[in-house]
C-alpha cells in the first residue's frame, strides 16, 4: 500500500478528519486509492485514508486550490513548505493529495506513541 510520512504536529489533524489534503514536492508519486499516513518519529502510529484526487500545480496555486489562500499568502506558504523542502520555490510543481477522513477497520490503525 502507498505510504507517506507526516510530521507529528499535523498527525492529530489528519486523525480527526480536519486535515484532508497534503502538499508534496519531489516525493514518491501517490495515486487515488488507499494510503497509509505514518507519524514521523512514531512510525507505528498510522492512519489509513482513501486518496480521492491528486492534482499537480505550481506551489503558488495550491493554497487557493485547497481553500486556504487567506491563511497562506505566498510568503507564508513558501516559508511553511521550505521547512520540509528547503529548495522549493513558488513556481515549482507540487502534488496536492486530497483524501477522505481516516478509516478505522480493526488492525488498520494504531495509537502507539513510540
Amino acid at each position: 500500500m502507498q505510504k507517506l510520512e507526516v510530521v507529528a504536529r499535523l498527525f492529530p489533524q489528519i486523525e480527526s478528519g480536519a486535515k484532508r489534503s497534503t502538499i508534496r514536492w519531489r516525493e514518491t508519486p501517490i495515486r487515488p486509492g488507499p494510503m497509509i499516513y505514518a507519524c514521523q518519529g512514531a512510525p507505528k502510529r498510522t492512519l489509513v485514508v482513501e486518496v480521492t484526487r491528486v492534482t499537480r500545480m505550481p506551489l503558488r496555486a495550491a493554497a487557493a486550490f485547497v481553500g486556504r489562500k487567506d491563511e497562506w499568502p505566498d510568503p507564508v506558504m513558501l516559508a511553511g513548505m521550505r521547512e520540509h523542502y528547503p529548495d522549493i520555490g513558488l513556481d515549482d510543481v507540487v502534488e496536492v493529495i486530497e483524501h477522505l477522513p481516516p478509516s478505522q477497520p480493526a488492525g488498520c490503525r494504531t495509537r502507539s506513541r513510540d
